[in-house]
């Protein structure tokens, strides 16, 4: 079982007092803010009366996804297509530290909210452009959507097996890739502003970072003139390493990156033989003869459950995994005990299932202090903040320049 937890308003993390104006859309630019967020920083998000593509995306009527990329968050809606609301954004400026946008670029300009009218407003702000594809290049203006990134950026050509077409992956690699990587730009900034130099714009595209995780696939290529095939789950670089079938129809994964490692396989299976056989000797050889090695190997394997196998290997001091689908997940006693998820109070379930604040700190750890805001739940706080009255922002409502909640 989860353990049940409360949000804990009166958290304080180590960016507490830094302001966020969050205009983005989608998972990266809410990715790289709920990081911001869980470690204290104020989020405002600044959504269209539509809201938030995210409030859309639904898993039996509930926004799974908004619920957990806009925690600790606040909201603000407003209509920025009229001009009374660009200039109450303006006004915000001067108390934030970081802006953060997903427009498709060119349009914060033509908006006239360009980067140098913020940091004219604002000289310490930092500012976060995410796209695509990049601020400039001969692609900007295209959509800038994750799987179009996962395509080109050369994952998909390398994923999946090599009699089939290339896997685009199940999940928001791209996004979240771009949104971590945003996050630790976007401090990087702070830290120069903090200690005395300017603000500066920060070019976030999906592109480079994903990328960046692809390692010398280029080096690779030059030295060789190969390019890199699929070969599913085994691994060009050393060998033993694959997903392997268990008795019970689950899988585990075995990795043997080491020449220790794979001898003590090999001798754990009962085939000590194995170590001296030319083909298996070095891992060069276990590499080339990956297919003859993996039977061996899945022979073995395949007699045994997963859990049986999971035990044995770990008794043999051998690297190896179970390959988890997402019930036995929560079931596992190490995510359990670490809690890496948790359930907290939620208006349309019981209760909602989400996943710790990562990374840890020891000192000035972060933490969940509010649920994903209703639309714009925090429209009256946070323009009182500017001056406003109540009579003033239920005119601004009227006139449609707010939206959502008032």
């Amino acid at each position: 079982m989860l353990k049940k937890r409360d949000y804990t308003p009166q958290a304080r993390g180590s960016l507490a007092g830094v302001r966020v104006l969050d205009l983005s859309r989608l998972v990266a630019g809410n990715t790289l803010t709920q990081l911001l967020g869980d470690f204290g920083a104020e989020v405002v998000k600044v959504e269209p009366p539509a809201g938030d593509t995210l409030r859309a995306w639904q898993t039996k009527g509930v926004a799974t996804d908004w619920k957990l990329y806009a925690r600790n968050k606040k909201s603000l809606c407003m209509d920025l297509r009229k001009p009374e609301a660009r200039e109450l954004l303006l006004k915000l400026v001067p108390s934030a530290a970081i802006f953060v946008e997903s427009f498709r670029p060119g349009t914060l300009e033509a908006m006239e909210l360009d980067p140098a009218r913020l940091l004219r407003t604002n000289p310490k702000l930092v500012v976060v452009r995410v796209s695509g594809w990049g601020q400039d290049g001969p692609y900007r203006r295209r959509p800038g959507f994750g799987t179009l990134i996962e395509g080109m950026s050369g994952f998909a050509s390398m994923n999946g097996f090599g009699d089939r077409e290339p896997v685009l992956p199940p999940m928001y690699l791209a996004d979240t890739i771009a949104g971590l990587n945003g996050a630790a730009a976007t401090l990087i900034a702070l830290r120069e502003a903090e200690r005395g130099g300017k603000g500066q714009v920060i070019d976030l595209p999906l592109l480079d970072p994903l990328f960046a995780t692809l390692g010398p696939q280029a080096a690779n290529y030059r030295l060789s003139g190969k390019v890199k095939q699929r070969t599913g789950s085994r691994s060009t670089n050393s060998g033993p390493r694959n997903a392997y079938r268990c008795k019970d129809g689950r899988y585990v994964g075995l990795s043997a990156s080491t020449q220790k490692m794979a001898e003590r396989v090999l001798r754990s299976i009962g085939r000590p033989e194995l170590v001296d056989d030319p083909r298996y000797r070095t891992n060069a050889g276990r590499v080339k003869h990956a297919e003859e090695l993996d039977a061996i190997i899945g022979t073995f394997i395949a007699a045994r459950t997963q859990a049986e196998n999971v035990a044995f290997f770990e008794k043999a001091e051998v690297t190896i995994g179970p390959i988890y689908d997402i019930t036995q997940i929560l079931e596992d006693p190490h995510v359990i005990e670490r809690e890496l998820l948790a359930d907290y109070p939620d208006a349309d379930m019981e209760s909602f299932p989400m996943h710790h604040v990562v990374p840890r700190l020891s000192e000035t750890p972060g933490s969940i202090r509010t649920p994903a805001p209703k639309l714009g739940q925090h429209n009256e706080e946070i323009l009182k903040s500017l001056g406003l009255n109540v009579s003033e922002i239920k005119n601004l409502k009227e006139k449609g320049i707010v939206a959502g909640e008032t």
